[in-house]
């Protein structure tokens, strides 16, 4: 079983995401920590309760970082005309779930305690700004010594961002947070936009889940309609599923080609948020890259698969 913390900020491909994490037979969910991005924190961490709630999560959720790594950087605007004003595509929904009480811990504690509560053996998935893990480690540092690994879906590297012609969202929301996390001495495997935006679910494929999912899938098809409608000038009627991509590369790594070298993030200027990758082997002059680990990055993906296996562990 992979021990996973869902670190997110739902969203409306999160909660795809959290959904495949929730149903797949492998995976042992031991948390979900909510950051602020596709909307505020007191926004994501509502929909995080929400959506333990209607997909019948046992796993705690504990609410996450509500500002930048760093303070004194300005926060840019939610992104509403992607996920709408509420971040789960404006449907309706109570202001507090009040039913679903939360961890009592910050996520950063959270994710420190379980970490050394299982050491080796947790699997940190991240879809959204890595704050709650920048923050877990400057106050832990030594539980990169204690996790198993951290995917992240973030960055573009051999492509344009889709915030800035330089930046990815997850990480132009808090570059400094991600250069910390890619800079960390714990294994990284990157998912960026190189080749999630390969990955499309179409209307007709979202329909025909909601007909075999029950309630569950039901519910994510109707938040994912304006998401659809979002990405109709870039995909032929479906959407692109960023954060599951990162859950798959969990269960299935074989589906993707990854590339080793350190990565840095640019923080500040025109090209706030680009991340670079040293590639390991080629002789570089000395450089910021030097003595960083060497991370992962996903350079190729066999898409179709990888779509497949989302609707499959949606739809047993």
């Amino acid at each position: 079983m992979h021990k996973v913390i869902f670190d997110t900020d739902p969203g409306i491909d999160d909660a795809m995401a959290l959904l495949f994490l929730e149903r797949h037979p492998d995976i042992e969910l031991l948390g979900i920590t909510s950051v602020f991005g596709n909307a505020s924190a007191d926004t994501t961490t509502r929909n995080a309760q929400f959506l333990k709630r209607e997909f019948g999560i046992s796993a705690p959720v504990a609410r996450g970082a509500d500002e930048t790594y760093d303070p004194a950087r300005p926060m840019a605007p939610w992104p509403v005309v992607v996920h709408g004003v509420n971040g789960l595509g404006d449907i309706e929904m109570p202001e507090t779930i009040d039913d679903v009480p939360l961890d009592p811990r910050p996520a950063y504690q959270f994710i420190i305690d379980t970490v050394r509560e299982n050491p080796g053996e947790v699997e940190i998935v991240a879809v959204g700004r890595m704050t709650n893990l920048a923050l877990a480690l400057a106050r832990d540092p030594e539980i990169a010594g204690l996790v198993k690994q951290v995917v992240v879906m973030g960055g573009a590297f051999e492509r344009n961002g889709n915030v800035t012609p330089a930046a990815e969202a997850n990480i132009h929301g808090d570059p400094e947070a991600a250069d910390a996390v890619f800079t960390a001495p714990w294994n990284v495997v990157i998912i960026g936009l190189d080749v999630t935006i390969q990955t499309v679910m179409t209307r007709t494929m979202m329909k025909d889940l909601a007909l075999r999912g029950g309630p569950a899938v039901e519910l994510l098809a109707k938040i994912s309609d304006p998401y659809i409608d979002f990405y109709s000038q870039q995909v032929d009627d479906g959407m692109v599923v960023h954060d599951s991509c990162a859950c798959v590369y969990v269960v299935a790594p074989e589906l993707f080609g990854l590339r080793a070298g350190s990565v840095r993030v640019v923080c500040g200027g025109i090209a706030d948020g680009l991340t670079l990758q040293k590639p390991a082997g080629p002789f570089f002059p000395p450089s910021a890259w030097d003595d960083k680990p060497e991370q992962q990055v996903a350079m190729t993906i066999e898409a179709v698969k990888v779509v497949d296996l989302v609707a499959a562990t949606l739809a047993p």
